[in-house]
């Protein structure tokens, strides 16, 4: 089949979901987006494949420790109500829902907004993990590597991430190489007793360090 045959077969097939109520359209597309990448060449890569999920469907996680303030809340409310949803929410597939990995606020936008989640028809983009990554301390650990790339995140809320991945027997070298820390950085978050406490409203950053080192 020649590029010309397969541009004409496709236009074929959108007139076809075209026609379809919106929620076959939705189910129709996520179908055919799905067939094209099992076949492609970019598998492996969680982005080659956004899906549209029913937002009922998307729940939050229990151990993002991240949180945004209000302006910055607002900014991205604002933003995804003036440029659309340009980054998808990244989930883990099960139970027959997904669970996010990375995005909490954005799937927040889409279910609180009500003029966003108007225009979406109730459905959120979604991209899965790879299937490797989908043991808890993994996604655990996933979650924290977006978050960090982009922001600070609160003393308790790493300090607990640290010890649940501690717990489940993780080394202290698997988890600084894992979330993207040095040796000091993950002994203090393992030395939670009392420190977290006393730094539980400050954002996790070097100035933190210096601040613990300060008053020993």
């Amino acid at each position: 089949m020649s590029i010309e045959d397969i541009r004409a077969a496709a236009h074929k097939l959108a007139a076809d979901v075209a026609a379809l109520p919106i929620d076959e359209q939705v189910q129709a597309l996520n179908e055919v987006r799905r067939a094209l990448h099992d076949v492609g060449p970019f598998q492996d890569e969680p982005v080659d494949l956004v899906l549209w999920v029913s937002a009922e469907k998307v729940c939050s996680n229990a151990y993002n420790p991240n949180r945004v303030g209000n302006p910055e809340m607002e900014l991205l409310r604002h933003s995804i109500r003036s440029d659309g949803y340009t980054q998808p929410i990244v989930g883990f597939s099960g139970s027959g829902g997904y669970e996010v990995v990375d995005g909490f606020h954005r799937n927040r936008v889409g279910k609180e907004d009500p003029d966003v989640r108007a225009r979406v028809h109730g459905f959120l983009p979604v991209v899965s993990i790879n299937d490797g990554r989908k043991d808890l301390p993994d996604r655990m650990a996933s979650t924290v590597r977006h978050n960090r790339a982009r922001g600070k995140h609160q003393v308790t809320g790493m300090s607990e991430i640290v010890v649940a991945l501690s717990r489940r027997n993780w080394s202290n070298e698997k988890i600084g190489k894992e979330l993207g820390m040095d040796a000091d950085e993950v002994l203090r978050l393992r030395q939670i007793s009392g420190l977290a406490e006393m730094f539980a409203d400050r954002d996790f950053s070097m100035a933190w360090e210096v601040a613990a080192e300060d008053s020993e």
